[in-house]
């Protein structure tokens, strides 16, 4: 299989992952909205409102950060990056690239060891309603373990992060 191949594979899988971060929005959305209006009309709202809440942005964040990283949705300081000399330029955007990949492996490694303690142990997050604690764990080897893909198919030079063009920058100043 081609590293091609792979990375077309590879932004089916991103893809499907923000299409459910994008789900999830309306989601929360309507439950924040009926939490609201049951409490502003005098009621007591379902106990659980927060706690989805809150594990729904989670998952929206990690499912949506490699997306992010694909579609260069993250924050770079492009400006200063293209007044560079070629020279420096490239393998300053190798190493990013390559710290990039590195962190997020590493951050996925930390999360599938939280992930198994929490299910080892078979604590409960006790909020609202009790919830599995290794429910917050689990989107996150993905999310990072796909951001560090991404920052891969980068360094592996099937695409450039930066554009060094400062033609959009200055066409909206």
């Amino acid at each position: 299989m081609s590293l091609e191949t792979f990375d077309r594979g590879l932004g089916r899988v991103v893809g499907a992952l923000v299409w459910i971060a994008c789900a999830l929005i309306p989601c929360i959305f309507t439950m924040i909205v009926i939490d609201v209006s049951i409490r502003t009309i005098g009621f007591t709202p379902p106990l659980f409102t927060s706690s989805v809440v809150e594990y729904a942005l989670l998952y929206v964040a990690m499912c949506s950060a490699p997306w992010l990283v694909r579609e260069k949705g993250h924050v770079a300081i492009e400006a200063l990056v293209t007044f560079l000399p070629p020279a420096v330029r490239e393998p300053l955007a190798k190493a990013v690239y390559l710290a990039c990949a590195v962190l997020g492996f590493y951050f996925a490694y930390l999360s599938v060891e939280l992930f198994i303690e929490a299910i080892q142990t078979g604590n409960l997050d006790v909020r609202g309603i009790d919830m599995p604690y290794w429910l917050q764990f689990l989107p996150m080897p993905f999310g990072y373990g796909l951001v560090g893909l991404e920052f891969l198919m980068y360094l592996a030079g099937l695409r450039h992060y930066y554009t060094y063009d400062l033609g959009e920058v200055k066409d909206s100043v």
